[in-house]
């Protein structure tokens, strides 16, 4: 300790000698040229950061176990609009169906045509081959969006398929898209002989969801039904990692109406969905929301 504070007078001894109200002169060398100076005075700011942290480590460790840092609540942290709109939703009410769809449209804090979601928790498990929920449906009123069909075929096919209604209807040159890595549909319908060509770009079109599939109806024979159904409005669902299904019923301008008959056809199909072998609740709870709005749980009827 006496070195430590003998060698701290130094360098304040050192920069009280070059300190004057006159213009500073500096020696060639020494303890008095502006080399050593600007030496001293970085080795006294290099201290005082020392102190600064071992005062602010022993803070630290002085803090009892388990402290967590003091947030602000969630939705403090959401903007002034939809923190006026979530006031119109009262805390763990249970809203009909009907009720929750009226107030979803009111509470959009957005100025664009927002969509209107469903999500369901499910008591399945996902890892179940015979409880992996996956269907699809062909919702009354449409989803409110515009869907670009791409039919992969044989060349007879294509031209029935461009007649019901696909933006994209091609042979070989379809491929060749691909090979560029062009993705300008949302939904690909295939024959089943053409299937194994796609398999080399499964990598592209897989984890973007474009993927041809039986289930969802999109290997087909019948190709010109497909593209019929697709662009009338028909979607797939899937139960995810959580258990949870996702699925938009339409947008906020549809009216309460045409999104209750939506809704209704999506319930109707998720309940003939049940496995046979799930013991225990089938739909544990259900939110209904917007784009960017907050949600509102509605009553389960349909276990």
């Amino acid at each position: 300790m006496a070195e430590e504070k003998a060698t701290k007078e130094n360098l304040e001894a050192v920069v009280e000698e070059t300190t004057t109200n006159e213009p500073e002169q500096f020696a060639k060398s020494g303890k008095k040229s502006k080399k050593h100076i600007e030496e001293v005075k970085a080795e006294e700011e290099r201290q005082e950061r020392k102190k600064e942290r071992a005062a602010k480590d022993a803070e630290a460790a002085n803090k009892p176990k388990g402290a967590t840092p003091v947030t602000r609540p969630l939705i403090e942290r959401r903007g002034k609009k939809y923190q006026e709109v979530a006031k119109l939703i009262e805390k763990n009410k249970v809203y009909g169906l009907k009720e929750a769809l009226e107030l979803a449209i009111k509470t959009s804090p957005v100025k664009f045509d927002a969509s209107v979601e469903v999500h369901a928790r499910l008591g399945v498990d996902p890892r179940q081959a015979d409880q992996n929920i996956r269907t699809t449906l062909v919702l009354p009123n449409g989803n409110g969006k515009t869907v670009r069909v791409a039919v992969f075929a044989p060349l007879d096919v294509c031209k029935a398929a461009k007649t019901a209604g696909a933006d994209i209807a091609e042979d070989e040159e379809f491929l060749k898209r691909l090979d560029k890595g062009t993705i300008d549909f949302d939904v690909l319908i295939s024959t089943p002989q053409y299937m194994p060509k796609l398999g080399k770009y499964a990598r592209l079109l897989g984890p973007k969801g474009l993927m041809p599939n039986p289930k969802a109806g999109t290997v087909t024979m019948d190709v010109e039904k497909a593209v019929k159904e697709a662009k009338a409005g028909k979607v797939e669902y899937r139960v995810d990692k959580q258990a949870i299904v996702h699925i938009g019923v339409g947008k906020i301008s549809f009216g309460v109406d045409k999104l209750l008959a939506n809704a209704e056809a999506f319930f109707d199909s998720l309940k003939a969905q049940k496995p046979a072998s799930l013991k225990g609740s089938y739909v544990k709870s259900v939110y209904i929301t917007t784009s960017m709005g907050p949600s509102i749980q509605i009553e389960n009827l349909y276990n």
